[in-house]
């Protein structure tokens, strides 16, 4: 009797054990074949999300079970979700559950337009670029512009986070309260010594950005020189600027590696060879320290700039015309060497 009873109890242990341990497979064990990113749309059925799913785990249909069980066909949250080896199901569909989604990390370079960013960043978004282009329409007129393409001044050249799931609204929203931090009393200050608008401090930013190639260690010496010709009436005779005109005309699809004469006439209000003054609004979007380089310009005499081929990326400065002819003359030699069109 007490062998059967124990052969019973070793019976219900061992049963006891094997679904115990099926139940905790299913719930909790590893189930990710392979580490990735799931997409799931705001309109996506549970079918979807299934297929969605499946290229990552390895038992489908415990994914499956656990999923109906906890109610994620009724109850989830879209997003960009984290599939990594080790996880089990019920932690999966409580991610999902939850809305406890990666951000994706977008980089904002000098982009010339908006358009060219936003085609860029929908790249890591729920939305398509028409519908981003819509709605920043919308928020740019809100905000007394026109268009997107008026909001250039708000963003800067840095790497951001974002979710996968970000509205145009909320996207913008980041950089709107970013550029309200940036303007500090302090940089006010400057800003109403400097005799200069805002959108013509961002305008010449936008040229000292483009001329220094970043370099920070230049900015103020061509911020400085910019200036220089401005308040002495002089066109400021930016290349940039004329790379920016054809760029705009073009859709930025003929890539200009060496301005020529007869680049020069271009007609566009952009174009510093054709018109006096500051640009309308900046040729690009910049960082931070080309705006603190045009409020902060070094105080110097030059008028004039050239590509110094010694120094790759950096400019031979003046205030000889003279000087200057000689300076662009062994830039063009150098140039024609190195069979530049």
């Amino acid at each position: 009797m007490k062998k059967t009873v124990l052969i019973i109890a070793l019976i219900i242990v061992g049963a006891a054990g094997f679904f115990g341990l099926r139940f905790y497979n299913k719930y909790y064990g590893n189930n990710v074949e392979k580490d990735g990113y799931v997409l799931i749309p705001h309109k996506a059925d549970f079918k979807q999300i299934l297929d969605s799913v499946a290229p990552y785990v390895k038992d489908k249909e415990a994914f499956e079970a656990v999923a109906k069980d906890k109610n994620l066909d009724r109850y989830f949250k879209p997003g960009r979700y984290h599939f990594q080896p080790g996880t089990g199901n019920t932690n999966l569909v409580n991610m999902i559950k939850a809305g406890n989604q990666s951000e994706n990390t977008f980089r904002i370079g000098d982009f010339g337009d908006m358009y060219q960013m936003i085609g860029k960043v929908t790249k890591k978004t729920e939305l398509d670029s028409l519908q981003f282009v819509n709605d920043l329409n919308k928020v740019a007129v809100e905000k007394g512009y026109n268009n997107a393409e008026d909001l250039k001044k708000y963003f800067f050249i840095d790497t951001y986070n974002f979710f996968w799931t970000v509205s145009p609204k909320e996207f913008f929203k980041k950089f709107d309260e970013q550029y309200n931090e940036f303007w500090t009393s302090e940089r006010k200050n400057r800003e109403q010594q400097s005799g200069l608008t805002r959108d013509q401090i961002y305008a010449l930013a936008s040229i000292v950005y483009k001329e220094s190639g970043g370099k920070k260690d230049e900015m103020k010496t061509i911020a400085g020189l910019y200036l220089n010709r401005y308040r002495k009436g002089m066109k400021l005779q930016s290349d940039p600027t004329v790379i920016y005109a054809i760029n705009k005309q073009t859709n930025f699809k003929e890539p200009i590696k060496r301005v020529l004469y007869k680049h020069l006439s271009t007609p566009s209000p952009y174009n510093t060879y054709a018109n006096a003054g500051i640009p309308p609004g900046p040729i690009c979007i910049v960082d931070k320290n080309s705006v603190d380089a045009v409020l902060n310009a070094e105080n110097n005499n030059y008028i004039f700039m050239c590509a110094d081929p010694a120094r790759f990326g950096y400019h031979k400065f003046t205030a000889s015309a003279e000087e200057h002819a000689i300076n662009a003359k062994a830039y063009q030699d150098w140039l024609n060497s190195k069979n530049i069109k």
